[in-house]
């Protein structure tokens, strides 16, 4: 497990108990290894960071956007965030609240087709 800053355990643990209405949806698809049985934590923290979803086992983190999420500045901390991710092995999906709301399945697929690719790929 890569290692994370101990501070971010609290913000970790509030932003679970605060999980966006798009966050709960993907939650429910991804908690219990529903995915070809593929654990995922969610709000876990990773270096500095808090992500969304992880599964360690296929090195794939998942995040869903807000709003927020589309202001240039906001984008250029998504792309260190992502850059700092994938230098330490990880793939990063993201997706937006509205694709999470109105398009749950196909995301659910899009999650686990890189599962498939992921785990079998050594």
């Amino acid at each position: 497990m890569l290692e994370y800053n101990r501070a971010l355990k609290r913000p970790s643990r509030d932003l679970r108990r605060n999980m966006t209405v798009a966050e709960q949806v993907l939650w429910s698809g991804l908690r219990r290894k529903q995915l070809l049985g593929v654990q995922f934590y969610r709000q876990k923290p990773l270096g500095h960071f808090i992500v969304d979803f992880f599964a360690p086992a296929a090195k794939l983190v998942v995040e869903v956007d807000g709003g927020q999420h589309l202001d240039a500045e906001h984008q250029v901390r998504d792309q260190l965030r992502d850059e700092y991710l994938a230098e330490q092995g990880l793939l990063v999906l993201r997706f937006d609240n509205l694709q999470v709301l109105k398009e749950t399945d196909a995301v659910l697929k899009q999650i686990f087709q890189q599962l498939q690719k992921r785990l079998s790929t050594p």
